[in-house]
């Protein structure tokens, strides 16, 4: 059997004595070069991934008080009534938005706002949950095995094309991030709506006979997760955001932790971990890289949207020279988990100062220079905080308490690292 690159990286140790690399036994790809692989099977080990609610170094104390200044303006902002959008993406972000909240709220030890947030997150789940939602909502459909929404099995292209299958792990990653912490801080609730969330859950992470598709958008053999649903296209499947990807299965990790259920903490992880490795490998491009063409290598540092059979400089909603939303995009949602994404140190700097010079053309979203302030935030605090605080709005699914949670949760110790750059945050912190 072939075996793309990072297959070969991650061919464990353990397993060298059943199987033999042909080394001079190779095909060209636009993955890489594909290497023979002689053995019965192969044993993949990838870096542990740590699933935890809050940062992984915690924020620092001195910066309590500014968080939560922004944290009770950010809070009383909160109205579920005022929500004008229908579309399950655009709602998961504000669910999830209004989630993150509650977890920096416990971070920094202030939790009179979880009350109003909770309140919130009823108020926006609940009726999607219920199928009570009048302008939308989540339906079982029994010819693919899997949820569509109201509107996508009405119209192919509403909710991104949910209807046919598009974007599934994106959206429902963003409900059960929602539904996870509302399960952790209201236990009775989580019990009463645990059907309805392994439902969610199940519908792009089954592994069990069931009603639902097995994995449906991970790829079991590339170790990244396609975006593209029933929709044919010349190129083949595509997946654009691979942060969205590794917050649906770290969500899923985190609906394990609120229901004490150690088997889905274990596969939503280990799925993290390859999407991570995977977005790192081949939608991550460092200076020097020898994976992709030189030209290509020179003009890029992120890949727009990856197809099975050609690479995008550009994304669906933006050309190429847009660099800040090509960062934007494999960054959101910040999360805990996006200091794993982001480890390499040395990668961030070149990301963000290959992208900052795009922040000079006319009509940048505020919202998309938030994402590229929270990268420059991991070796340049200082200037992060001056930038963010220059800010006049932010992401629909990204607030000031969250990026004030990240700068001011980054270490500021550099570690030297022995996989993929100078910098890494796997030699410090180990999961489980």
């Amino acid at each position: 059997m072939l075996a793309h690159p990072l297959h070969l990286r991650l061919l464990s140790d353990s397993d060298s004595d059943s199987i033999t690399i042909l080394e001079d036994f190779k095909y060209n790809s636009i993955d890489g070069d594909l290497v023979g692989v002689v053995g019965d099977s192969w044993v993949l080990k990838t870096d542990p991934v740590s699933v935890t609610w809050h940062s992984i170094k915690g924020v620092q104390e001195e910066s309590y008080s500014q968080v939560i200044e922004a944290l009770i303006k950010d809070v009383d902002a909160l109205n579920s009534s005022a929500i004008s959008t229908s579309s399950s993406y655009f709602f998961g972000k504000l669910v999830a938005r209004a989630a993150r909240l509650a977890l920096i709220a416990e971070e920094v030890c202030y939790p009179d706002v979880i009350p109003a947030i909770k309140k919130f997150l009823k108020e926006t789940i609940e009726p999607w949950m219920n199928g009570t939602f009048g302008a939308n909502g989540f339906l079982y459909d029994s010819k693919w095995g899997g949820i569509v929404t109201k509107q996508g099995s009405l119209d192919s292209g509403a909710d991104f094309g949910f209807g046919v299958y598009n974007d599934h792990h994106y959206h429902l990653g963003y409900f059960i991030y929602g539904i996870s912490v509302l399960a952790k801080i209201d236990a009775a609730w989580g019990r009463k709506y645990r059907p309805q969330a392994y439902s969610l859950m199940a519908d792009f992470m089954n592994l069990s006979k069931s009603n639902y598709t097995r994995l449906r958008c991970f790829d079991l053999w590339k170790l990244h997760s396609w975006a593209g649903g029933l929709t044919e296209f010349a190129d083949g499947r595509n997946q654009e955001s691979t942060s969205e990807a590794v917050n649906a299965y770290y969500s899923a990790a985190l609906m394990g932790l609120a229901y004490g259920d150690s088997h889905l903490v274990s596969i939503g992880s280990t799925i993290s971990g390859f999407e991570i490795q995977a977005a790192q490998t081949w939608w991550h491009v460092k200076e020097g890289d020898n994976l992709y063409p030189e030209e290509f290598t020179r003009e890029n540092r992120v890949v727009g949207v990856l197809w099975a059979n050609k690479r995008d400089s550009g994304l669906w909603f933006a050309p190429k020279e847009w660099k800040e939303c090509r960062l934007g995009i494999q960054l959101l949602p910040l999360l805990p988990i996006s200091e794993a994404l982001f480890s390499d140190v040395e990668f961030v700097r070149q990301l963000v100062e290959w992208t900052l010079p795009a922040l000079g053309r006319e009509g940048v979203g505020e919202g998309w220079k938030g994402f590229l302030y929270a990268l420059q935030g991991v070796y340049d605090k200082e200037g992060a905080l001056v930038n963010v605080g220059r800010l006049n709005g932010h992401d629909d699914g990204n607030s000031l308490t969250n990026l004030l949670w990240w700068i001011y949760s980054r270490d500021d110790q550099e570690v030297g690292c022995d996989r993929g750059g100078k910098f890494c945050w796997y030699s410090r912190h180990y999961s489980h």
